[in-house]
């Protein structure tokens, strides 16, 4: 719960986060992973339970509200994630995993006599940035409003806080009590610093040759056994209509009336003025201030006097009377503005200290008459029941769809310009139609869009900063699936023959390992098939681990083998490679301390971890942890309407 709630000031939990053996929940906005959690406690494994942890049952709602609320947060940044995917990539598991590992926790640390304080728990709460007022202080209403946007209740909150802080408590020591003796650090260190040379050959796909053009059957065999490849992800056509400040520009032009009204209301600003550039010191005490001021008067600059003092003399450049105020006391304002310019002011008391100023200019501001001000009134109240009107239009679409109305007659109650969007997938792009620009306004469209169902009301989404929304509903829905073979067959086609000739390399560069693994050497191989000399490849373990994404798999693949020996490998939409390993050479890191202590710090990093999960899983064991595979599994074909239900 605590970690969710963290992700609103991007934050971390560390090490128990990334071992799962934290039960998170949330409470958060767009940028979060798990919400709409709620703890129950169930004593005993029944069929409303999908594992038992101690006394404690946890119960399928509660694993059922942590997996949709997780996926629904998942679908803000992908759209469209399905919950077939979501469970498939492992995503209930884990959640469960994560549930039962937290709870364990908690009953380990309660049989040990640990708790957690109300107050702790308060102050995890009031610490939460998101969950503050305009005052920087805990929020009860936004907090509240949270609760009831996710369904959460106040009780199950506090109790996921609670468990975070016990499992904390728990696994921080554990996780950080590793050292790492020389005896274990140098050798690991020295294999780092070991250094494997070798040759890489390569054998093109074009090696192989491109074959008769394929037949008809051989490309609808093809196109079947590779329907992935042609597969189309799910898109949608959406409904939407935009309302923008232009579209109740009519209505928010201002009458003279409501511009008279403006003038009068800020007599004030338009009213004659003066502004003055001061100089001044501020002193913490009379005496100091009275020193300033007499060294003025003898002819010494308000800057020097002030740097004789030990402090800095500052400026406020035209100024007017009430901003001065603002700045430093209206008796210190009421002063300066009386005085002369050139004339010295002061000591006058200030809200600390004592003030000492000078009048270094002065600047006599025209006052301005109502048509002098028309045209900055006209742009101010103009925007301002802009604002107004947008906000009115929003109201009543608002009303009218909470009564059920339908897009269509909001729109035309509304008298809105509808449009419909192509069938496009979740990034904006139209697969049929590469040449398609989204407009900016169709991201939050199609975003509200993808994360809506079936039947779903249509809803308000903010489309930009100057207050323009729009009236979205989802319109058809067309499911991933492969496009016609008559609409790509040529491409099928082409894929076929490059798929042939992969399959002709690949034969190729069998023959070729053999004979270098019979003993010849590779150059002489890869001549006589008359194809490019090898290359040749080196490095230390060390320069892969510097930068592992940049390593080349053939490199990589050197540090698998044995010295003298060959192997092939797939280089996908290149061809194949015959890697030989020609020497490796070892080496001794006890002549360079900074490897081994970098070593050290790895290995201890590494046996922290490891030291954590032993730590959760021994924890499991002493509390006992029975998990109803049968419970879990009708779950998942509920989610995902293996039944004939299914989530959202």
């Amino acid at each position: 719960m605590l970690g969710f709630f963290r992700r609103i000031i991007n934050s971390r939990l560390g090490v128990i986060i990334t071992l799962g053996v934290l039960a998170v929940i949330a409470i958060a906005f767009a940028a979060g992973d798990v919400t709409g959690l709620r703890t129950t406690g169930m004593g005993g494994l029944s069929g409303n339970s999908v594992a038992k942890v101690g006394g404690t049952g946890i119960g399928v709602a509660e694993l059922r509200s942590r997996v949709q609320a997780e996926l629904d947060s998942i679908r803000q940044q992908q759209p469209s994630v399905n919950v077939g995917e979501y469970i498939a990539q492992g995503g209930l598991d884990a959640n469960l995993d994560q549930l039962v590992t937290g709870v364990a926790f908690e009953q380990f640390a309660a049989k040990q006599g640990m708790v957690v304080s109300k107050r702790s728990v308060d102050g995890q709460l009031a610490s939460i940035p998101g969950l503050q007022g305009p005052n920087g202080k805990f929020d009860p209403a936004t907090y509240q409003r949270l609760l009831a946007d996710r369904h959460l209740t106040d009780a199950g909150v506090r109790a996921d806080i609670a468990r975070q802080m016990i499992a904390q408590q728990l696994i921080l020591p554990v996780q950080g009590a590793t050292q790492v003796p020389d005896q274990v650090a140098v050798p690991y260190a020295s294999l780092l610093l070991e250094r494997r040379e070798g040759l890489v050959g390569m054998i093109p796909d074009a090696a192989g040759g491109t074959g008769a053009a394929p037949t008809d059957a051989e490309v609808a065999t093809f196109y079947k056994r590779n329907a992935n490849r042609y597969t189309v992800a799910e898109r949608r056509q959406v409904r939407y209509a935009v309302v923008t400040p232009d579209a109740v520009k009519a209505r928010a032009a201002p009458t003279d009336a409501e511009i008279a009204t403006a003038y009068s209301a800020d007599k004030t600003r338009f009213a004659a003025t003066q502004k003055r550039t001061v100089e001044q010191v501020i002193a913490l005490d009379q005496a100091t201030a009275n020193t300033i001021a007499n060294k003025v008067r003898g002819g010494a600059s308000l800057a020097d006097a002030a740097r004789s003092a030990g402090l800095e003399a500052s400026t406020q450049a035209g100024v007017t009377k009430a901003a001065y105020a603002g700045a430093t006391a209206p008796a210190v304002a009421d002063a300066v503005f009386a005085a002369a310019k050139g004339a010295l002011v002061g000591p006058v008391r200030a809200p600390i200290g004592w003030a000492v100023a000078r009048v270094t200019a002065t600047q006599d501001v025209a006052g301005k008459t109502l048509d002098q001000a028309r045209g900055e009134l006209v742009e101010e109240v103009s925007k301002r029941k802009t604002n107004d009107a947008l906000a009115s239009m929003r109201d009543a679409i608002d009303g009218a769809l909470g009564r059920n109305a339908t897009f269509d007659e909001v729109v035309a109650d509304q008298k809105l310009s509808p449009q419909t969007t192509p069938a496009l997938v979740a990034n904006g792009s139209d697969p049929l139609n590469p040449g398609f620009k989204p407009t900016p306004v169709l991201a939050p469209v199609l975003q509200a869009a993808f994360q809506a169902e079936e039947g779903d009301d249509p809803q308000i989404v903010p489309t930009g900063p100057d207050g323009s929304f729009a009236v979205v509903a989802l319109g058809r829905v067309i499911r991933a699936a492969p496009r016609p073979l008559a609409e790509i067959r040529s491409a099928v086609a082409r894929d076929f023959a490059t798929d042939r000739a992969h399959r002709a390399a690949h034969q190729i560069a069998n023959g070729l390992l053999e004979k270098v693994k019979s003993g010849m050497p590779l150059a002489q191989a890869l001549a006589a098939a008359r194809l490019p000399a090898p290359r040749p490849a080196a490095a230390t373990r060390a320069q892969l681990g510097a930068n592992p994404g940049a390593v080349p798999p053939a490199l990589a693949l050197m540090f698998s083998m044995a010295q003298g020996t060959a192997k092939m490998l797939e280089v996908p939409q290149v061809g194949w490679a015959i890697v030989r390993l020609n020497s490796v050479t070892p080496a001794d890191a006890t002549k360079q301390p900074a490897v081994v202590a970098a070593a050290r710090g790895d290995l201890a990093r590494n046996a922290g971890r490891e030291l954590a999960e032993q730590f959760a899983r021994a924890v499991r064991t002493t509390v006992g942890v029975k998990i109803d595979a049968g419970a879990v599994a009708r779950l998942k074909a509920d989610l995902t309407g293996a039944n004939g239900s299914g989530a959202n």
